[in-house]
């Protein structure tokens, strides 16, 4: 099992690595011949000024004296510039806006391995092609940055008055530089300035996704060859920004990325017209150099040009342009370049994926080898399906593996006459032996055809048909959140429509209950709320209400509960009051702007550190240990919370306190085995393996719940595939000094409380069903590998970084959920099994 597990995490490593290979490749392109416009430019020199994280309708909106935030910005645009919207292109992150800003292209999707950090590739700049350049700013994105607008957004967000306050210093800032310049140079009207923001930013202080808060950015130009303000009577836009702003009669000026805006321009329209065509030829020769670079490692047979830009229309459109230049068709030049340059960017995009379907299918019949192969392991080694089955053993046949070796020289051969990278050798002859060795276990398949043909038909389409929808539901959850709430209403009716009903009433109804009630949580909005004390308070009334019904209930049975369990469980309702005092006078001094009390983040720190150690402290029964470990992690996460969150993990909990009940009712109801009570079933460290029984149709059910359960951890407050779904405010208990790893670290610790809760309850039902560990997990495998298929297909390489970043992050997130789920119950079975004692007595362990 162990060789297994180890070829199963590389396989899933080349799996997972071939996105990268797929869909995220650099679409650069180097090699062309550089083509310049043969006139002279309107100016010797460009400023440039990039405003971080600065919003347009913050600069342009007027305050509520109705006065300009940047008084010198305003009078530009009423008197010496022109203006408008730079409709930016997501991903709104720093380095993507600066390269589109100063490369002039959209950023390389490759750079997401890089975190928008580094340089895949080198490409030109306008850096690089001026002759000389000063920068100063951030050095990673190097060009002029206004300081102070993005890290005050990020804290105190844009509506507050720190955001906005900064507008004032750097408009200031840009009216001193522009004086400066003019000065230096004697007004010899050759500098053109602009002003613009690399990305804006939502109400709630993040940015990176494609809301119009994020990608609304300012435009301000003036100065050599642009244009002076244009007066004018009406506009049309699809927004009401221009009366909000009192800008109506000045023309607006919108523009989309990658386009050149010709009507900024203050020259010739033959200037104008050359532009385009220079811009238009320029992106014509990465087109060529792109078809050229495909077609030497393609076999002639095999390639497939791209028909929509064949070397005839291309000499068509080049030809006709010239002619309308000549004849001074200038409109018809820019409307004909336009064109020229939509069909060059679609051909470098087909080219760019030319080997995308190649290989997809590839990974696709790996991926379905493997499903198929540990489903198979799991018949055959922890199941009873076919036990029944008469098995002949036959003499093993060399035809097998010949033919596989074979078809793996085929692959090769296939490869290596097109000049391929070594990674498409991996992808293409891994699938090879994935499906030798399931026909190896082709009896296996032949004796469960022969005992699936006993069941009734009906029973095995239903069964089939309930998987596949539970595995959709599984997967529309990370797309759409209130799937959840529809799996876990399905969930609510489950035991009505079995003998559950009858065997256990009050089991039943509670566990519809606490499914409905966490069913709600899916619907509550993600982003973008407002803290909310009150429900954090609440949440922690509601724990200290449920500590109060449990301690009582246990003191009854004093054969059971002893003062040092008795001080364990005080000690933890205490931690529980002091998180509810933090977190209320930590928000109170936070409003008076008095910062973070150096006693809170003491007991916040303390909190944390203790919540792991003091459920050890417990009895290893299974009720009393369960609930020592929600009392410990609800104190730490009462800190980490702002608002309903903080109720979830109590609900939750509750839930898998009656999943656990109800799973020894379904097995009883079975006659696996008989009930016991929980309060007498202890956790032990060293368990029976004898006591563990083979897998049954209804163990499938089992689980599919965990992994249900799993995914509602991940969604079910919130999105874990992007940090836009978390609020800083969050970790405010802890530090208020921005260090982004250290956040990172606290908020992916509130993300992981409920895994453990979920995980600690599963040890339980292990525990009380006799399932073992290793068949659960071939289980999970199989149905996060199906997942992952999905997955696979739903990956982009377009869009916002929010989508990018997602659609990989789903992908990752099924890929290693049997790896991730291996950690979990390590820290799972640490917190229910390991006995400390405060008299220092030896620990026993016991069933």
């Amino acid at each position: 099992m162990l060789l297994f597990f180890t070829l199963g995490l590389l396989i899933h490593f080349v799996f997972f690595a071939s996105i990268f290979d797929i869909y995220f490749t650099s679409p650069l392109v180097h090699g062309m011949t550089p083509q310049f416009t043969p006139l002279p430019p309107p100016a010797r020199r460009l400023v440039l000024f990039v405003a971080d994280g600065l919003r347009a309708d913050t600069l342009y909106e007027l305050d509520e004296n109705g006065t300009s935030r940047a008084p010198f910005i305003r009078n530009i645009i009423m008197h010496e510039g022109s203006w408008g919207i730079s409709h930016t292109r997501v991903p709104t992150e720093s380095r993507p806006g600066h390269v589109a800003l100063i490369a002039g292209f959209y950023e390389d999707v490759s750079a997401v391995a890089k975190g928008w950090k580094e340089n895949p590739v080198e490409f030109d700049s306008l850096f690089n092609e001026s002759k000389y350049t000063w920068s100063w700013g951030s050095p990673d994105i190097l060009p002029m940055f206004a300081k102070g607008i993005d890290t005050n957004g990020h804290a105190h967000r844009p509506s507050s008055r720190d955001y906005k306050d900064n507008i004032k210093k750097v408009d200031d800032g840009v009216k001193e530089i522009v004086s400066m310049f003019n000065h230096f140079y004697g007004n010899d009207g050759k500098t053109t300035f602009i002003f613009t923001s690399d990305h804006g930013m939502t109400d709630w202080g993040s940015h990176g996704a494609g809301h119009p808060s994020e990608t609304l950015t300012p435009l301000v130009t003036w100065g050599a060859g642009i244009n002076y303000p244009q007066r004018v009577s009406a506009q049309q836009f699809d927004d009401s920004f221009l009366k909000e702003w009192r800008l109506e009669n000045w023309k607006r000026l919108d523009v989309n990325q990658g386009i050149l805006p010709v009507d900024y321009l203050n020259n010739t329209d033959l200037f104008k017209a050359e532009s385009m065509f220079t811009n238009a030829v320029q992106i014509l020769e990465q087109f060529k150099v792109k078809m050229t670079q495909k077609k030497e490692v393609t076999l002639p047979f095999l390639f497939t040009p791209f028909k929509l830009l064949s070397d005839s229309k291309q000499f068509n459109i080049l030809r006709k342009a010239r002619s309308y230049i000549k004849h001074r068709k200038f409109d018809e030049v820019v409307s004909l370049c336009k064109e020229l340059i939509h069909l060059a960017l679609k051909g470098l995009s087909y080219y760019h994926t030319y080997d995308r379907f190649f290989l997809g299918i590839n990974v696709v019949i790996g991926f379905v080898g493997w499903i198929s192969y540990a489903s198979l392991l799991i018949i055959k080694s922890h199941s009873n399906l076919i036990k029944g089955v008469s098995k002949e053993v036959k003499k093993p046949s060399h035809l097998l593996p010949c033919s596989f070796v074979a078809i793996g020289i085929l692959v090769a051969f296939f490869l290596l006459i097109q000049a391929c990278p070594w990674t498409y050798y991996v992808y293409g002859l891994l699938p090879v032996p994935i499906w030798y060795a399931v026909l190896r276990e082709f009896q296996v398949v032949q004796d469960l055809v022969t005992s699936l043909l006993t069941y009734p038909l009906s029973h095995f389409v239903g069964y089939l048909l309930v998987f596949t929808l539970g595995i959709e539901v599984l997967v529309l959850s990370f797309f759409y959140r209130y799937m959840l709430t529809a799996g876990l209403t399905a969930f609510a009716v489950w035991p009505f429509l079995t003998r559950l009903w009858t065997r256990a009433k009050v089991t039943s109804l509670s566990w519809a209950f606490f499914s409905v009630l966490l069913a709600v949580f899916p619907l509550m909005p993600v982003v973008g709320r407002k803290p909310d004390i009150s429900l954090v308070m609440g949440a922690g009334l509601l724990v200290l209400l449920l500590s109060l019904c449990v301690v009582t209930s246990l003191m009854k049975r004093k054969d059971s509960f002893r003062k040092e369990e008795l001080l364990v469980h005080l000690l933890q309702v205490l931690s529980t009051v002091l998180s509810m005092y933090v977190v209320y006078s930590t928000q109170s001094s936070l409003l008076r702007k008095q910062g973070l009390p150096l006693m809170n983040q003491i007991i916040s720190w303390a909190t944390l550190a203790s919540s792991l150690f003091v459920p050890l402290l417990s009895s290893p029964a299974v009720f009393q240990r369960l609930f020592s470990i929600l009392l410990s992690l609800m104190s730490t996460y009462l800190l980490l919370s702002t608002g309903y969150e903080a109720v979830f993990p109590l609900v939750l909990s509750c839930l898998m306190f009656v999943w656990i009940n109800i799973e020894q009712e379904t097995l009883q109801q079975s006659g696996v085995c008989c009930k016991q009570k929980l309060t007498s079933i202890q956790f032990s460290y060293n368990t029976d393996i004898t006591q563990f029984r083979q897998l049954y149709l209804d163990d499938i059910r089992r689980a599919f719940f965990l992994v249900f359960f799993l995914v509602t951890a991940f969604f079910g407050t919130g999105n874990i595939a992007s940090i836009n779904s978390f609020d800083l405010a969050s970790v405010y208990c802890f530090l208020t000094v921005f260090s982004p790893f250290m956040m990172g670290a606290l908020m992916m610790w509130k993300i992981l409380i409920p895994f453990v809760l979920v995980m600690c309850a599963f040890e339980a039902v292990q525990l009380t069903t006799q399932l073992s560990s290793k068949s659960l997990f071939l289980i999970v495998l199989v149905i996060s590998d199906i997942m992952a298929l999905h997955f696979f297909f739903l990956v982009k390489d377009y869009g916002s970084w929010l989508d990018i970043g997602t659609s990989i992050s789903h992908y990752v997130i099924v890929m290693s959920m049997t790896i991730f789920l291996v950690f979990l119950n390590g820290l799972a079975q640490l917190l229910t099994t390991k006995k400390l004692r405060l008299c220092g007595k030896p620990k026993s362990h016991f069933m």
